[in-house]
């Protein structure tokens, strides 16, 4: 829920470059001006720096350039404010305490986040590097209660989101890899990995969790993510606001969330992913059933299965497996 600060920072934010007076801000959220001072006074304990102007009232002139919990709220879209969400310094994995926590008993929807993951991971155990530098390590948590068979769907869709907000946010161009990473030509700038406890009949909780790479690492990437990985802010070639991003990711996951729930009209899902998708009309090796599919990617169906024809002119629906580019597409 929204913090008395996240109000404050809300009113400062819309007025940004003005002033606000300590009157208004107290009969608006029915406090005295007392209390108002008091809450700037924490504020800038937390790093925000403020002007104020006696008989004209308080402005805005920095916020900090870290993750900032009440920062994330007051960039909120208003029908998100209801939303928990957690931003920790540290945790092993934000997809296990998304995890840990549904099995306690929180209420869902929440969101948790954090500034460094000692254990993340993506697709296959693969270790995901997970520095405290700046970038978007952050689960959502769900009780969906929709039915086993809609789960394969279920990233793709988000992905496919996820892809529309970036370029949208950024100004940039993100590219899908079947089924769950963020690419930028040759280099992957994020992941996605979905977990899930499922009924006989029904998803009953889900987590949701992404990481997207915003900075470089400031000793640069190591060895041997070098030649593989890039971040937003390279692509934009702009620095990214990590709050508002984060707010802009929130509110447009939330969304997605809500209508996969309601029901994807048919061909919706193809067509957002096929937008994106880099994978589309490449000569790739697929692992399947314990073998190798070899041939050209055609896109996703609308059951989220990746289609590819094969030299014989078969088409192979794939709904697993692990996919690499041909030597002659690298090159």
């Amino acid at each position: 829920m929204d913090s008395l600060e996240s109000y404050i920072l809300r009113e400062l934010l819309m007025f940004e470059g003005d002033y606000i007076s300590g009157s208004a801000l107290a009969k608006k959220l029915g406090i005295s001006r007392v209390a108002i001072w008091q809450h700037m006074e924490n504020l800038r304990a937390q790093g925000y720096i403020f002007e104020a102007v006696r008989a004209r009232g308080y402005r805005l002139i920095s916020k900090p350039d870290r993750l900032d919990a009440a920062l994330v709220r007051a960039y909120l879209p208003l029908r998100n404010r209801p939303l928990t969400l957690t931003i920790l310094d540290t945790v092993d994995s934000t997809n296990d305490e998304a995890a840990r926590e549904l099995a306690g008993g929180r209420t869902a929807p929440f969101v948790i986040i954090a500034r460094e993951q000692t254990q993340g991971r993506g697709r296959l155990g693969r270790q995901w590097l997970s520095e405290p530098n700046g970038n978007l390590y952050l689960s959502f948590a769900f009780r969906p209660k929709v039915a086993t068979h809609r789960m394969p769907t279920f990233t793709l869709w988000m992905g496919a989101n996820l892809c529309e907000l970036i370029a949208n946010f950024c100004r940039i161009s993100p590219g899908l890899k079947w089924p769950n990473d963020i690419y930028f030509g040759g280099l992957k700038a994020g992941g996605m990995l979905t977990e899930a406890r499922l009924d006989a009949d029904e998803i009953r909780d889900l987590v949701f969790g992404l990481g997207l790479n915003l900075h470089a690492p400031a000793g640069g990437w190591p060895e041997p993510l070098r030649a593989l990985a890039t971040s937003l802010e390279a692509q934009a070639a702009a620095p990214i606001d990590v709050n508002k991003f984060t707010a802009a990711v929130i509110g447009r996951m939330l969304l997605a969330y809500e209508k996969f729930v309601e029901g994807l009209p048919l061909g919706v899902l193809a067509d957002m992913w096929n937008r994106h998708d880099i994978l589309r009309g490449q000569r790739i090796s697929a692992s399947h059933g314990g073998g190798l599919v070899t041939g050209t990617a055609s896109g996703i169906d609308d059951e989220g299965a990746l289609l590819v024809r094969t030299d014989n002119g078969r088409i192979e629906r794939l709904r697993a497996g692990e996919v690499t580019l041909s030597p002659r597409n690298k090159a």
